[in-house]
């Protein structure tokens, strides 16, 4: 199938090194100096585009892909404020987009344990939860878009939690919000700790990526399974069609 990428950092290198090694053909790259590309006959002959940019440009990237006719995987976290009116779009068939906060199959089982555990603990209210995110310096979102998904699904199935919050220097927590603590440090790819601690022990749940290979093989493999599709489409779509465990990402 035919490829284009948008973001030609260290993701959109290793995009194209996948995509490449799986057969695919990258016809358009796009970055930050040639978005007048998206006009190109060559970016409009891609079946399918991938998306990791910032959060400042990815919802004109995602509309310039829209209006060029070209479905899109979408990468970029921090914009999620605009996914509602973009999934709208798409539910009108404005244009096809499949997004998830991380791509990585390893962090979607992750997101699985976490809803089971925490409906579980549900009934213990004995044990309190806390959330940490690690990344690299040069991530700028925070909490990390995967953090957030996590924590929106642990709060729906925990009764005695009615949102998130960051830590504020001199503020108490308030005991009905999860704390979500983020660190940025070195070049760690994506680490994410969730952790249920009463007065007599403590249950941690943890995903460490050892390289960002993972998120990107998710994400060409995201592309594959779009292409001919029409509509707003997750991880949980993708995983809970080509796997057997069809309830596991729902």
């Amino acid at each position: 199938m035919k490829i284009a990428i948008i973001g030609y950092g260290k993701m959109g290198h290793l995009i194209e090194t996948i995509a490449k090694e799986r057969g695919n053909k990258v016809v358009c790259i796009i970055d930050a100096d040639n978005t007048d590309d998206f006009n190109t006959p060559e970016f409009k002959s891609a079946d399918v585009a991938i998306e990791f940019t910032t959060p400042s440009t990815a919802v004109s990237n995602i509309l310039a892909s829209f209006a060029a006719g070209v479905p899109v995987v979408v990468g970029t976290t921090g914009w999620t404020d605009s996914l509602p009116d973009i999934k709208d779009m798409c539910e009108k068939g404005a244009g096809t987009m499949l997004w998830a906060s991380n791509f990585s199959i390893g962090v979607n089982l992750f997101m699985a344990f976490n809803r089971y555990v925490a409906a579980v603990m549900n009934d213990f209210p004995e044990y309190s939860p806390e959330m940490t995110e690690i990344h690299h310096i040069h991530k700028l979102d925070h909490p990390s878009g995967t953090a957030i998904t996590l924590a929106d699904e642990l709060i729906g199935k925990v009764d005695r939690l009615n949102r998130w919050e960051e830590p504020q220097p001199g503020k108490t927590p308030n005991d009905h919000a999860l704390m979500i603590n983020h660190v940025r440090e070195g070049e760690v790819p994506g680490t994410h700790i969730i952790s249920w601690d009463s007065s007599v022990d403590t249950i941690t749940l943890r995903h460490e990526a050892k390289s960002r290979v993972g998120f990107a093989l998710g994400a060409v493999k995201a592309a594959e399974w779009l292409k001919g599709r029409k509509g707003f489409f997750s991880m949980a779509d993708m995983l809970s069609e080509v796997t057997h465990t069809k309830g596991l990402f729902v």
